[in-house]
């Protein structure tokens, strides 16, 4: 649920006043035309979510992950 608000929020304040981006591929492409300065602040956009992901799964294995004796 604060996933969805989250989403419905950027969709309907964010995009339309900033032009955020909230899809990957499309920043991306956008960064490749826009040149150097974009494709600069672009390695967050990607890096950001792989170490979320990382840590995620760390922490599910490490403290809520039940053990098979």
């Amino acid at each position: 649920m604060p996933i969805g608000l989250s989403l419905t929020l950027i969709h309907l304040i964010s995009i339309p006043v900033t032009n955020t981006s909230v899809n990957p591929a499309r920043s991306t492409g956008v960064a490749v035309w826009a040149g150097a300065e974009a494709m600069g602040q672009l390695w967050l956009f990607w890096l950001a979510p792989i170490v979320g992901a990382l840590l995620a799964g760390w922490v599910y294995r490490a403290l809520l992950e039940e053990r098979s004796a």
